[in-house]
């Protein structure tokens, strides 16, 4: 059977990787899996196979058209990414005149700000992202695209500081590699897509108008999971074990 661009497309939008897989029959005559072993799928290569990583650690691929089983889709698992966000304001100077820079707010006055600036990212919302969120503009044909369902800008405040969240809905498991990618296409629009536009428009508050940035040329900015910024340091040997496990 010829492997369509068409096919590809169908049997990963139908077998989305992290599935679990439950053998029912196997036709390779050689070294069939047994029937009823379950395991979790990985990757679909280009000629249509479903490579699966079985529970009892056997690596054997399936076909589609030739081989049975069941999929039972993976369910969708809350990631959020932090980012230090910024605040600041324009002052008057003593003769009642604008400054031409503003003024950087401290951390535990910037957090007053929160429900303003929270509900000023919700109104960048657009129609057309209700579905994919920010993923919409994610153009890779990758696991990336196909693992993260959407993402969204939100603001929380965590340790007394204000932080800029990327809300994720995850499919199955990001890998190390495709999470650092995550956070690449998440830093270039809070950089220059998203929050380019974003700071750039006044916040109303009780005490006037304020700016808010999610991203910083500060090398003390960063992007990092919740685990890694909140949780428990973990040692280097069980940084390097497997991929992001979520849910």
């Amino acid at each position: 059977m010829q492997i369509t661009k068409e096919w590809l497309e169908f049997l990963r939008a139908q077998y989305p990787i992290g599935s679990r897989i439950k053998l029912l029959e196997m036709k390779d005559p050689y070294h069939p899996v047994e029937p009823g072993t379950e395991g979790e799928l990985t990757s679909i290569d280009d000629a249509g196979q479903l490579h699966i990583r079985w529970d009892n650690g056997r690596t054997l691929a399936l076909i589609p058209t030739e081989d049975l089983f069941t999929v039972q889709p993976p369910k969708l698992a809350l990631l959020k990414l932090y980012m230090p966000m910024s605040v600041d304001r324009y002052e008057r100077n003593q003769w009642g005149d604008w400054e031409d820079c503003p003024m950087e707010l401290d951390a535990s006055e910037a957090v007053k700000y929160a429900d303003s600036i929270l509900a000023a990212i919700q109104r960048e919302r657009l129609p057309e992202e209700a579905e994919r969120g920010m993923m919409r503009y994610y153009d890779g044909d990758d696991a990336v695209n196909r693992k993260v369902q959407s993402y969204t800008f939100t603001a929380e405040v965590r340790d007394r500081k204000l932080w800029g969240v990327a809300v994720c809905e995850v499919l199955g498991t990001l890998e190390p590699g495709e999470l650092e990618k995550l956070k690449e296409t998440i830093t270039g629009q809070a950089s220059d897509g998203f929050g380019e536009g974003f700071e750039q428009r006044a916040i109303q508050t009780p005490d006037g108008e304020v700016y808010a940035h999610l991203w910083s040329p500060d090398d003390s900015w960063s992007i990092q999971t919740e685990q890694e910024l909140f949780g428990p340091k973990l040692d280097r040997y069980e940084e390097q074990k497997g991929g992001i496990a979520l849910g």
